[in-house]
């Protein structure tokens, strides 16, 4: 573990917040908070948590470097986004590891977000030559009339701690080559990562002689994203998390009539028809619902499976659960992963007795794990809750961040089913299985699910970074990543050329002096 923080830069039990390169003097006066790892409970580093003015000279920071940032042509930006990306890559196995050991996700699962990072830098640096605007025909003779997108500022980027790194990156890099500084703000669960990759990036930016402000970080508690969220020099707040946190930024960003980009809890179901390929909906549901140990945004909360082989798929699904292996995150053999603490069992605990009491019936798991050697670790087993279509109550309805997944039954046409998928608050990803192309597109249509996510025949995690990412209702409306999110974090602006010796108004409207 120390090398590995080493090879970060971070020293073990001293790391603190940074502002820009400049990395926080140890004050008694201060809080600092203990970083625990989910895996056997034991303490990594204690990091220091910013104050208010803490934050107040890294938003002067990135104020500063905003205004010259702005002022650099798209693709050079986009060329600094390349070399963000290549340090990235030389630290893929360091980071992937920190992410496990901090967060807790498997280490197969840990490449594969430090990879998201490194595709999305490949994916900005093509933008930047690509942040295109419309040639529209103007009504009156002899005008042209375009549009063209600017830079927003500051763009502040609150982040949960389930992907720690990789959502991070999806804002920054878009963000970067949009003209942009950024300001971060990680979970205060799993800063030290946060701080890793800031070391990565400040070393690229150092070494290109840019302001410090470009990129900074500010470790702090809800209280500091209060403060970042009310901020007018904070362009946009692209805040992910709760849907609760999402209600509170939205309401604080609103007050200012600033902008915000939210991406927040899903409610997320699987539909299995009677045509659909078995094995392969199966292997979807479990990864899907006990994969990151269900602290997706997207993990599988629900499963929706018509009469015809309702049995049949939870026979399955019980087999299966009774051979996962839960474990340390760093053995290959490893299926689920802890949690990431000790309230997200409690959590865990309070949805299940609820669903119970509603009268649903627990099939596999429902209990804490606990595993030799780790037993300090907040290990939950995969759990699976049967429940009805009369089965009403406000579990269902909310979002368990834990790997337990509710089994319901329909019957009839794929409607019933797509009605039972969107009659929850969430709206974030959506998968059916199923070899009939007219369900398929069914499922599809307007009339379909109402998700920002919508699969046919593979599972609702797993997003690639070249589509837009995020969903509906409580969900958020935000979208980030690919296709055109880059949009979210620039200014439209509309502009009329007229190139006559006439002033005629629109609409043919007469105004003669």
């Amino acid at each position: 573990m120390k090398d590995v923080l080493s090879r970060l830069g971070i020293s073990s039990i001293n790391a603190s917040w940074f502002t820009g390169n400049q990395e926080g003097k140890c004050d008694e006066k201060q809080t600092q908070r203990p970083i625990h790892s989910p895996i056997d409970g034991k303490q990594i580093a204690a990091v220091q948590m910013a104050s208010v003015e803490d934050y107040q000279q890294v938003v002067a920071k990135s104020s500063e470097a905003s205004a010259f940032w702005r002022t650099v042509p798209a693709p050079k930006r986009g060329e600094i986004v390349r070399q963000i990306g290549q340090a990235l890559r030389l630290h893929k196995e360091d980071l992937a590891h920190l992410v496990t050991l901090e967060m807790g996700k498997l280490y197969q699962e840990a490449l594969g977000e430090v990879q998201e990072m490194i595709d999305i830098c490949d994916f900005a640096v093509g933008l930047s030559r690509q942040l295109h605007g419309l040639t529209m025909y103007s009504e009156r003779p002899n005008h042209r009339m375009y549009e063209q997108w600017h830079p927003l500022g500051v763009v502040g980027i609150i982040s949960a701690f389930n992907f720690p790194v990789a959502v991070w990156s999806w804002n920054a890099m878009i963000a970067t080559v949009c003209g942009n500084a950024c300001l971060w703000k990680p979970s205060e669960k799993t800063p030290l990562t946060a701080i890793a990759c800031q070391r990565i990036v400040q070393k690229v930016i150092q070494e290109n002689n840019l302001p410090e402000g470009l990129f900074t970080l500010v470790i702090g508690d809800r209280s500091i994203g209060k403060v970042l969220a009310g901020d007018a020099r904070i362009n946009l707040v692209s805040a992910t998390g709760s849907t609760n946190m999402g209600r509170e930024v939205a309401q604080i960003v609103g007050q200012r009539l600033g902008k915000c980009l939210l991406e927040l809890g899903g409610n997320n179901a699987i539909i299995i028809t009677p045509s659909a390929d078995l094995d392969l909906a199966v292997r979807a549901v479990v990864f899907g619902a006990v994969g990151t140990a269900g602290q997706r945004c997207t993990s599988t909360r629900r499963l929706i499976v018509h009469k015809e082989i309702y049995q049949e798929v939870r026979q399955r699904l019980v087999k299966v659960y009774g051979q996962l292996t839960i474990g340390s995150p760093f053995d290959e053999g490893t299926h689920v992963g802890p949690v990431i603490d000790k309230q997200s069992v409690e959590n865990f605990y309070t949805m299940l007795k609820s669903a119970l009491s509603d009268g649903a019936e627990l099939i596999a798991g429902g209990e804490e794990a606990v595993v030799e050697g780790l037993e300090g670790g907040n290990f939950i087993k995969p759990t699976i809750v049967e429940a009805t279509n009369s089965f009403v109550s406000n579990t269902i309805n909310r979002e368990c961040f834990a790997p337990m997944l509710y089994l319901l039954p329909y019957e009839g046409e794929v409607e019933q089913a797509i009605a039972i998928q969107n009659d929850v608050p969430q709206g974030l990803s959506s998968a059916i299985f199923t070899k009939d192309l007219l369900e398929s597109e069914r499922f599809l249509s307007a009339m379909g699910s109402d998700c920002g996510i919508a699969n046919v025949n593979i599972g609702t995690s797993g997003a690639e970074i070249g589509g837009a990412f995020g969903g509906e209702k409580d969900t958020g409306g935000g979208r980030e990543s690919g296709s055109d999110a880059w949009k979210s974090y620039m200014r439209r602006q509309t502009n009329t050329i007229n190139y006559s010796a006439e002033l005629p108004l629109a609409q043919g409207i007469k105004f003669d002096v």
